[in-house]
């Protein structure tokens, strides 16, 4: 087992297949850790472990809180979990991903019952960290945002340890300078795309993509 007083604090570029082998062990037991992306820092967890879910609303201050995004590893992942019946919108999400673009797609009957949800929001995230850890996974990550309800979120590593480090079980850190831009969120649970949060990658530089 992970002596997590040890571990609490990682640094990814210096323990990366270290940083990687503690993190999958945290989800696989329920476990809620913080760590970087490709866009911002997020909270993560198992969507299908309900205490970790739990616990991430908690820290957040929404309670019973379920707008996460899901980092998936690729596109038969993906359709494990939503029913895209559109060739148009997966062929356009090949020709995005990875990126720090988010869809949201309609879950299958299975996972709406699970998650308690209709829809779910989905990402291949371009970053190694997060790409090593789902590939080990073979899962859906949590992902959202470091901070309490009403506030900004955090991306400076020193100040998450210092507002989260006794209320999650690990944080991963780089030193290494990123976008701290959350990512384009778009709708695809519909007939035609809805642009939900406009990020980085601009929604009409990507519709360009899908027509």
């Amino acid at each position: 087992m992970i002596d997590m007083k040890k571990h609490l604090l990682i640094n990814i570029d210096e323990k990366f297949e270290e940083s990687v082998k503690i993190a999958a062990e945290l989800f696989l037991t329920g476990s809620v850790f913080i760590y970087p992306t490709d866009t911002i820092y997020g909270f993560g967890g198992n969507p299908f472990n309900e205490t970790a879910i739990k616990k991430i609303s908690e820290i957040k201050g929404k309670i019973n809180w379920r707008r996460y995004i899901f980092l998936i590893s690729d596109l038969e992942i993906l359709k494990s979990y939503a029913d895209i019946t559109s060739e148009r919108y997966l062929d356009f999400l090949l020709s995005i991903w990875p990126n720090p673009v988010s869809v949201i797609l309609k879950l299958n009957n299975k996972y709406q019952e699970l998650l308690k949800s209709e829809t779910g929001a989905f990402r291949i995230p371009n970053h190694r960290f997060c790409l090593k850890l789902i590939n080990e996974l073979k899962m859906p990550l949590v992902s959202t945002s470091v901070n309490r309800t009403g506030n900004e979120p955090m991306n400076d590593p020193s100040q998450i340890i210092q507002e989260f480090a006794s209320e999650v079980d690990a944080i991963f850190y780089s030193d290494k300078k990123s976008f701290f831009e959350a990512s384009t969120l778009i709708d695809l649970s519909k007939d035609e795309p809805v642009l939900v949060r406009e990020g980085r990658i601009k929604f009409v530089e990507l519709m360009k993509k899908l027509n």
